[in-house]
This record gives C-alpha cells, structure tokens and sequence, in this order.
C-alpha cells in the first residue's frame, strides 16, 4: 500500500484535528444513522485512555465511538476519492452518512476505502467504531474475563497477555487523498550493491490494462541517472552510493502513467541500494558484518499514549544517535510509516515486528507465568492463524521498499516450547519471506522458557533472537551468576544452532530514574549499570553474537500491577526522556565499537 503523499495528479487532505467522541456500554446503540449525540472532545491521532481522568474511562472495555464533519468539494470527486486510516486499534467499523464503508481488524497497518461513489458534494458525516478488546483471536492477545464480587453487579474486564498498557483508539493519522481514475497502485523497488536495480509499477482501475507506464531514478542530489519505460523492468547503474548505516543515501524512483481514458497519475518512492545477508553467524550489511546495538522500543509517550507524536519520533532518534546506537526492534508491533521514513533517511536499521504478542496460554499481563496452571495448550487455545497471516501479508506490503527493514519478526515471546509452535511458525516465517520482494532473513523472538532444549523453532529462523533477564526475573542480584547462566544458554544455542547468528532482543532490569544504592540494590541506577556490564562482558567473548538490544529505550506504560510502578521502569532513558546512568554507560561502550568499526 502506498504512503499518501501529495503529486502533481494527488491531493490529500488531512482529517487530523478534535473530533466527536463517546464510549458506549453493551447497552448502547451502534445506529451511525443519526449525529452522536452526548459526545466529548477527542484529539485525533491519539489514544483515547489518558485524555480524560477517571479509571472507568482509561480502562474501558469494549466500543467507542468517533465522529466528525468531512468536506468534498467537487475537485475531488472528479477522480478517485479515497479515505484513509493509518492505524485503528484494534477494531474499525466506518460509516459515511449512516452508510456502512467496511471494516478492519488489526490496530497497527493501515486500511482504506474508495469512498467516490459514497460522498456528496459538501458536508458529509463521518462515524468510526472503534472496539479495543484484546482476546485469543486478536494481535496481541489478551482475556476476556468476567467476575463476579459479592453484592456487585458483574464485572468484564480485558486482561491483556503483554506488558505494555492496552492503548487504543484512531492512533495515526486519518487522511483524504485523490488520485486519477487510472492510477498507480503500487511500486516495488529493490536496488543491489552491484548498482543493479529493477521495478515493479501496478496499475489499478478501468484502464489499468493498457496504461503506459515510465520510470525515472533520481539520485541523492535529485540528478536523473536513468529513464526506463514498463510496468516492469531492471537496469543498472555504473556507479550507486550505497545505503548504510552511516551514509545512508537515498534514491528515487518516479513512476508515471498515462492511460486511455486520459488519466495520468505520477507518483515517487525511496529506496536504497543495499543488501542484507547472512555469513559466518553474523547479519551482514553490503556485504560487511553489523552488529546490532539499540533497543526494544515501544511507541509510547504521555497523554498521547501510543498515538502518532512526530515529536517523539524525531527525538528518539536523536537519543539513537546521541548513545550510539543503530538500530532498534519495532516491539511488539509495525510502527507507524513516518518512523520508518526517518529510519531510512537516518540510517536506523530495523527489526520490523508484526503485532504477534502474548501468544501463551500461561502469560499474564507482566508477561510471568500465571501460576494458577488452568490452561489449555497455546495452540490448542488461540484462534489467531489467519489473521496472522493477513497483518504479516499488511506488514510487507506496507514495508517492502524500506532499506532500513533489515529482518522480519513475526512474534515476540510465544510459547515456542510447546507441541504446536513448529506446526504455527514455519508457515508464518515463509509465508513473510516470500511475501517480501527482496526475501529478507526473518525470526521470531522467543523467551526463556523456551531454552536450547525445548525451542521448537530455532531451526526455522534465520537469526536467533533471544529474550533474557538473568538477574532480574530470576538470579536476582546476583549478577556474576547471571553472566554464567547467560554464557551456557548462549553456548548451548551456538552448539544446536551452529550456523545461525544470535541476539539478545531483551535483556534489563527495572530502574527508578534518582535511586541510589553504594551496594547497588535492585531498582537503583548503580545495579542497572552494573547489570549492562555483566551482559556485555559475555556477549564480548563471543563472535557469532551479532546484537545486543537493550529492553528498553524509554520507561512506558503497562496494565496496573504490583511487578511494576507506574509502567515498566526498564528505559535507557525515562518515559519523557531523561538519561539514567546507564545511558552514559552505553554512550561510552557503543561509540567505542563505532569508532573501531569505521577504523578511528
């Protein structure tokens, strides 16, 4: 799908803005025929739990409602009229004038609706239903659990199986945007460090058949190095400057079209001249071994919640820069577009996570194992197969063309251990590979419960992406056992796996950005900064360990419960983006390997 932007033959009108909004109860009508009515202000993009005080409102369960005026005027019905949601978490049903338009399950990839016919010319009334719950059926996952207290009415509420708080509601932007009636639909890109690069352009609409397709590539500088004609074709390039983390130059592929019935639309996408490989345990970068060094992160900032904050995006980037880092995992979901523009242009590399969380029966909301032990098996319980297989095919089709994508994770955290997983995966982890044009590694990020001795994948994936907390959520405090135990379980994985190379996609320990311990107790800065060292130091006596991902860039918020103090306390950096100790700490170690990979 392609990103709206605004061309000689595109328009594109934003719907960002305060729109009408109410949370609704069972009760409560889903008639979008009449205005709605008893309604409250509501920022869109943002997530609609911490706009409002009250714990019934930030915790509500179930749908809620968004409305608001859109104006056409007749420029844009002249051709295609399209409107467009970036991300409605988790559950879209939208209406145009009381008029079903469709809907969308998922809440982290976009999805639109040709709304030409369905407009009128003036005010038109538009009314999105959002639903927000969690279950065996969603990505992430989560429980629907009704109880009962004595001499209260019954109770619903949506335990979610991940450690990050549910945020929902119309989380990105919202846009209008027109094209010809003949119109480009799609482009696939891919340029080879040789200086080889070929083109895919995809037509849609009535006259899509015989449209005349012309291409033009345009360097950094915006110099034309190469006119082509067709829908498809390759070519090549004497000189390319390729992308990379530290020059990471972009080129432009204009695509154009003129067709029969006099549409001609024109459209330009980025893209890189860089391959991705995988050679002696290590993830390579044009040709070159990269180690990874960032983070886990999460889309999570103040009051907005998890909705779109450019802000943010830019700032967390600079962190990136600032601390020496070059990549992160977009845990545990896609993020938004714009991020990933900023990664390209950036040079930020990728772990491009679809919204695969929580798929264990035993999870809890912190992610521990519930211990009342009244489970079904996992793959017995979820009924998430097929539309895992519909965000992974969203996912690619969205990110495809970005050269700062450089892996594909198609879970975070299942359980991997049990009868099942191999069955569930290994579909999943083709079916991204060969979704993907330029057939990038992919894996799927398992935890410790799933060692070298029961992980019932390990074999499908083309990196090893681990998740450890030895030191915290067991040999707690003892950090020099914790380094052993971390040693062997990396050892024992090399020994089964001796060809794949391995990453710590999570490791860190709760911190409380101001507490101080001289014996370094758990929860003060000192005992975080000791605890990175301790990691480091084995990843440093081993050479097919090609990352290390701290979990996490910034504190954020999670589900209330008594693991964690408002939010999850693991950041680098605190939920508005203060250092801790330990970001000095990485700052030091990660600009070192910096400078001695680029030879200083």
């Amino acid at each position: 799908m392609l990103y709206p932007q605004m061309t000689q033959t595109r328009m594109r009108f934003s719907l960002d803005g305060v729109w009408d909004f109410k949370l609704l109860g069972a009760d409560d009508s889903k008639d979008a025929k009449e205005p709605l009515a008893d309604a409250i202000l509501m920022p869109v993009p943002s997530s609609y739990n911490d706009i409002y005080e009250g714990r019934d409102f930030r915790d509500h369960v179930g749908d809620m409602v968004y409305e608001r005026e859109v104006m056409v005027t007749p420029a844009m019905k002249s051709g295609r009229l399209m409107l467009r949601f970036a991300s409605v978490t988790h559950k879209a049903q939208v209406y145009l004038n009381g008029t079903p338009l469709g809907g969308h399950k998922g809440g982290f990839l976009p999805f639109e609706f040709d709304i030409t016919e369905a407009a009128v010319i003036g005010s038109n009334r538009l009314t999105v239903y959002v639903n927000n719950i969690v279950d065996n059926t969603t990505l992430p996952a989560g429980r629907l659990v009704h109880q009962q207290f004595p001499g209260l009415p019954e109770e619903v509420h949506n335990f979610p199986n991940f450690d990050f708080y549910n945020y929902s509601g119309i989380m990105r932007p919202v846009c209008l945007y027109t094209t010809p009636k003949t119109y480009i639909e799609d482009i696939v890109v891919q340029g080879k460090m040789d200086g080889s690069f070929s083109w895919r352009v995809t037509a849609g609409g009535a006259a899509a058949e015989n449209a005349r397709i012309s291409v033009r590539i345009l360097d950094p500088k915006g110099s034309c190095v190469f006119e082509g004609a067709g829908s498809e074709g390759a070519g090549h390039l004497s000189e390319v400057l390729l992308w990379d983390t530290e020059h990471p130059n972009l080129y432009q592929l204009e695509a154009s079209l003129q067709a029969e019935d006099g549409s001609a639309d024109c459209y330009a996408e980025s893209f890189g001249f860089r391959e991705v490989s995988i050679k002696d345990c290590r993830i390579c970068l044009n040709g070159k071994p990269v180690y990874l060094r960032g983070f886990g992160k999460h889309e999570d900032t103040p009051v907005n919640g998890r909705g779109f904050n450019q802000v943010y995006n830019v700032k967390d980037i600079a962190l990136l820069k600032w601390i020496g880092a070059n990549s992160f995992r977009t845990s545990h979901y896609p993020y938004c577009e714009e991020m990933l523009d900023l990664c390209d242009r950036e040079g930020i590399l990728i772990i491009d996570e679809a919204p695969a969380v929580g798929l264990h029966s035993q999870f809890s909301a912190t992610g521990m194992i519930d211990a009342s032990g009244k489970h079904e098996g996992t793959w017995e319980y979820m009924k998430t197969g097929e539309h895992h297989r519909d965000v992974i095919r969203e996912m690619v089709a969205r990110d495809k063309n970005h050269p700062c994508v450089i892996l594909w994770s198609v879970a975070n955290e299942p359980a991997s251990e049990e009868e099942g997983a191999k069955e569930y995966f290994e579909p999943l982890l083709n079916l991204v590979r060969s979704e993907d044009p330029q057939h990038r590694p992919a894996t799927l990020v398992t935890y410790e419960g799933s060692s070298p001795d029961t992980c019932k994948v390990a074999e499908l994936c083309d990196v090893l992406v681990i998740n450890r907390y030895r030191g915290w959520y067991d040999t707690e405090g003892n950090l020099r056992g914790a380094a052993a135990k971390l040693k062997d379980e990396l050892e024992r994985f090399h020994k089964r796996c001796p060809d794949k190379p391995i990453m710590l996609g999570e490791y860190g320990a709760d911190t409380i950005a101001g507490m101080h311990d001289i014996n370094e107790g758990l929860f003060s800065e000192e005992y975080q900064v000791s605890f990175l060292k301790a990691y480091s130091s084995v990843f440093d006596q081993l050479p097919y360990i090609t990352g290390e991902h701290i979990w996490n860039f910034a504190d954020f918020a999670t589900a209330e419960n008594i693991k964690r103090v408002q939010g999850n306390k693991k950041g680098i950096f605190t939920r508005t983006r203060e250092p801790k100790m330990a970001a000095f700490y990485m700052k030091e170690r990660w600009n070192k390997m910096k400078e001695k990979e680029n030879g200083v």
